[in-house]
């Protein structure tokens, strides 16, 4: 079993920036992709990045790409999503997943631990 908890969300103008953390417990021994995904009020959960686990591979929806960036440090168990240039689009709680495999999902079916979300709104 592997704990997710995400934090550094908060309240922003646009154009700023904010980094999210992701602090991962439990059976961190294994090699995890992690995924950060969003979820706006009334809309479905989206892909907005990922990484794998010696943070080779990354992969970013086209809406943030060039604005956010993905990293991790394993030997924190902490993965990170610095945000830049952050626009009202942004807004939404932004959750943070963990699954066992060499690949990077895009797919919310493929991660097996979520973590409880951490609100992000940036107003205009």
């Amino acid at each position: 079993q592997v704990h997710l908890v995400e934090s550094g969300g908060g309240l922003v103008q646009a154009g700023g920036s904010l980094r999210l953390s992701c602090a991962a417990s439990g059976r961190t021994g294994s090699r995890y992709a992690t995924g950060w995904f969003r979820q706006a009020s009334g809309k479905e959960r989206e892909f907005v990045a990922a990484i794998s686990w010696f943070g080779a591979i990354t992969n970013y929806a086209d809406s943030v790409k060039g604005r956010f960036t993905i990293s991790r440090d394993n030997a924190k168990n902490t993965v990170y999503l610095q945000m830049n240039s952050l626009k009202s689009e942004d807004t939404a709680v932004y959750y943070c997943a963990a699954v066992s495999t060499s690949t990077v999902p895009t797919n919310t079916r493929m991660y097996a631990y979520w973590g409880p979300g951490t609100q992000v709104t940036v107003s205009s």
